[in-house]
């Protein structure tokens, strides 16, 4: 038996940008991606808090550093920049994994940076602080 659990969670990161004729995705900053484990086109669920949009779409990699959260493509039309979100990722997981699991979560402040780490990015984010 697998179980679906919260893999990674970006809580309540601003949109900075849209783009409509872009081919889809959502951008995230590299360093925010890779602070709670998303992968270049691993698959996401993205709410939107100012709208109760929900989708589902995939990440690709923005400029480390920038606080980049973009719509892209049909993604444009379900969000507006300073909209904030939230971005989930889920894995399965054997009951015995499930026991010991903790997801990867980091909550950012209207200008997209790290206010709160839980799990293994709160290592990950100690470790960059060092």
């Amino acid at each position: 038996m697998q179980l679906t659990l919260l893999k990674s969670k970006i809580h309540r990161p601003a949109v900075t940008g849209a783009s409509l004729h872009y081919e889809g995705s959502l951008t995230i900053s590299e360093d925010l991606a890779e602070l709670v484990g998303l992968r270049p086109y691993e698959r996401i669920l993205v709410s939107n808090m100012a709208n109760g949009e929900r989708f589902e779409t995939y990440v690709i990699y923005g400029k480390r550093g920038a606080g980049l959260i973009e719509l892209n493509g049909a993604t444009a039309h379900l969000g507006k920049i300073g909209d904030r979100l939230t971005i989930m990722n889920f894995a399965q997981y054997t009951p015995e994994e499930a026991e010991h699991h903790k997801p990867s979560v980091i909550v950012l402040n209207e200008r997209n940076e790290v206010i709160r780490a839980e799990g293994p990015a709160a290592g990950k984010l100690e470790a960059l602080a060092t």
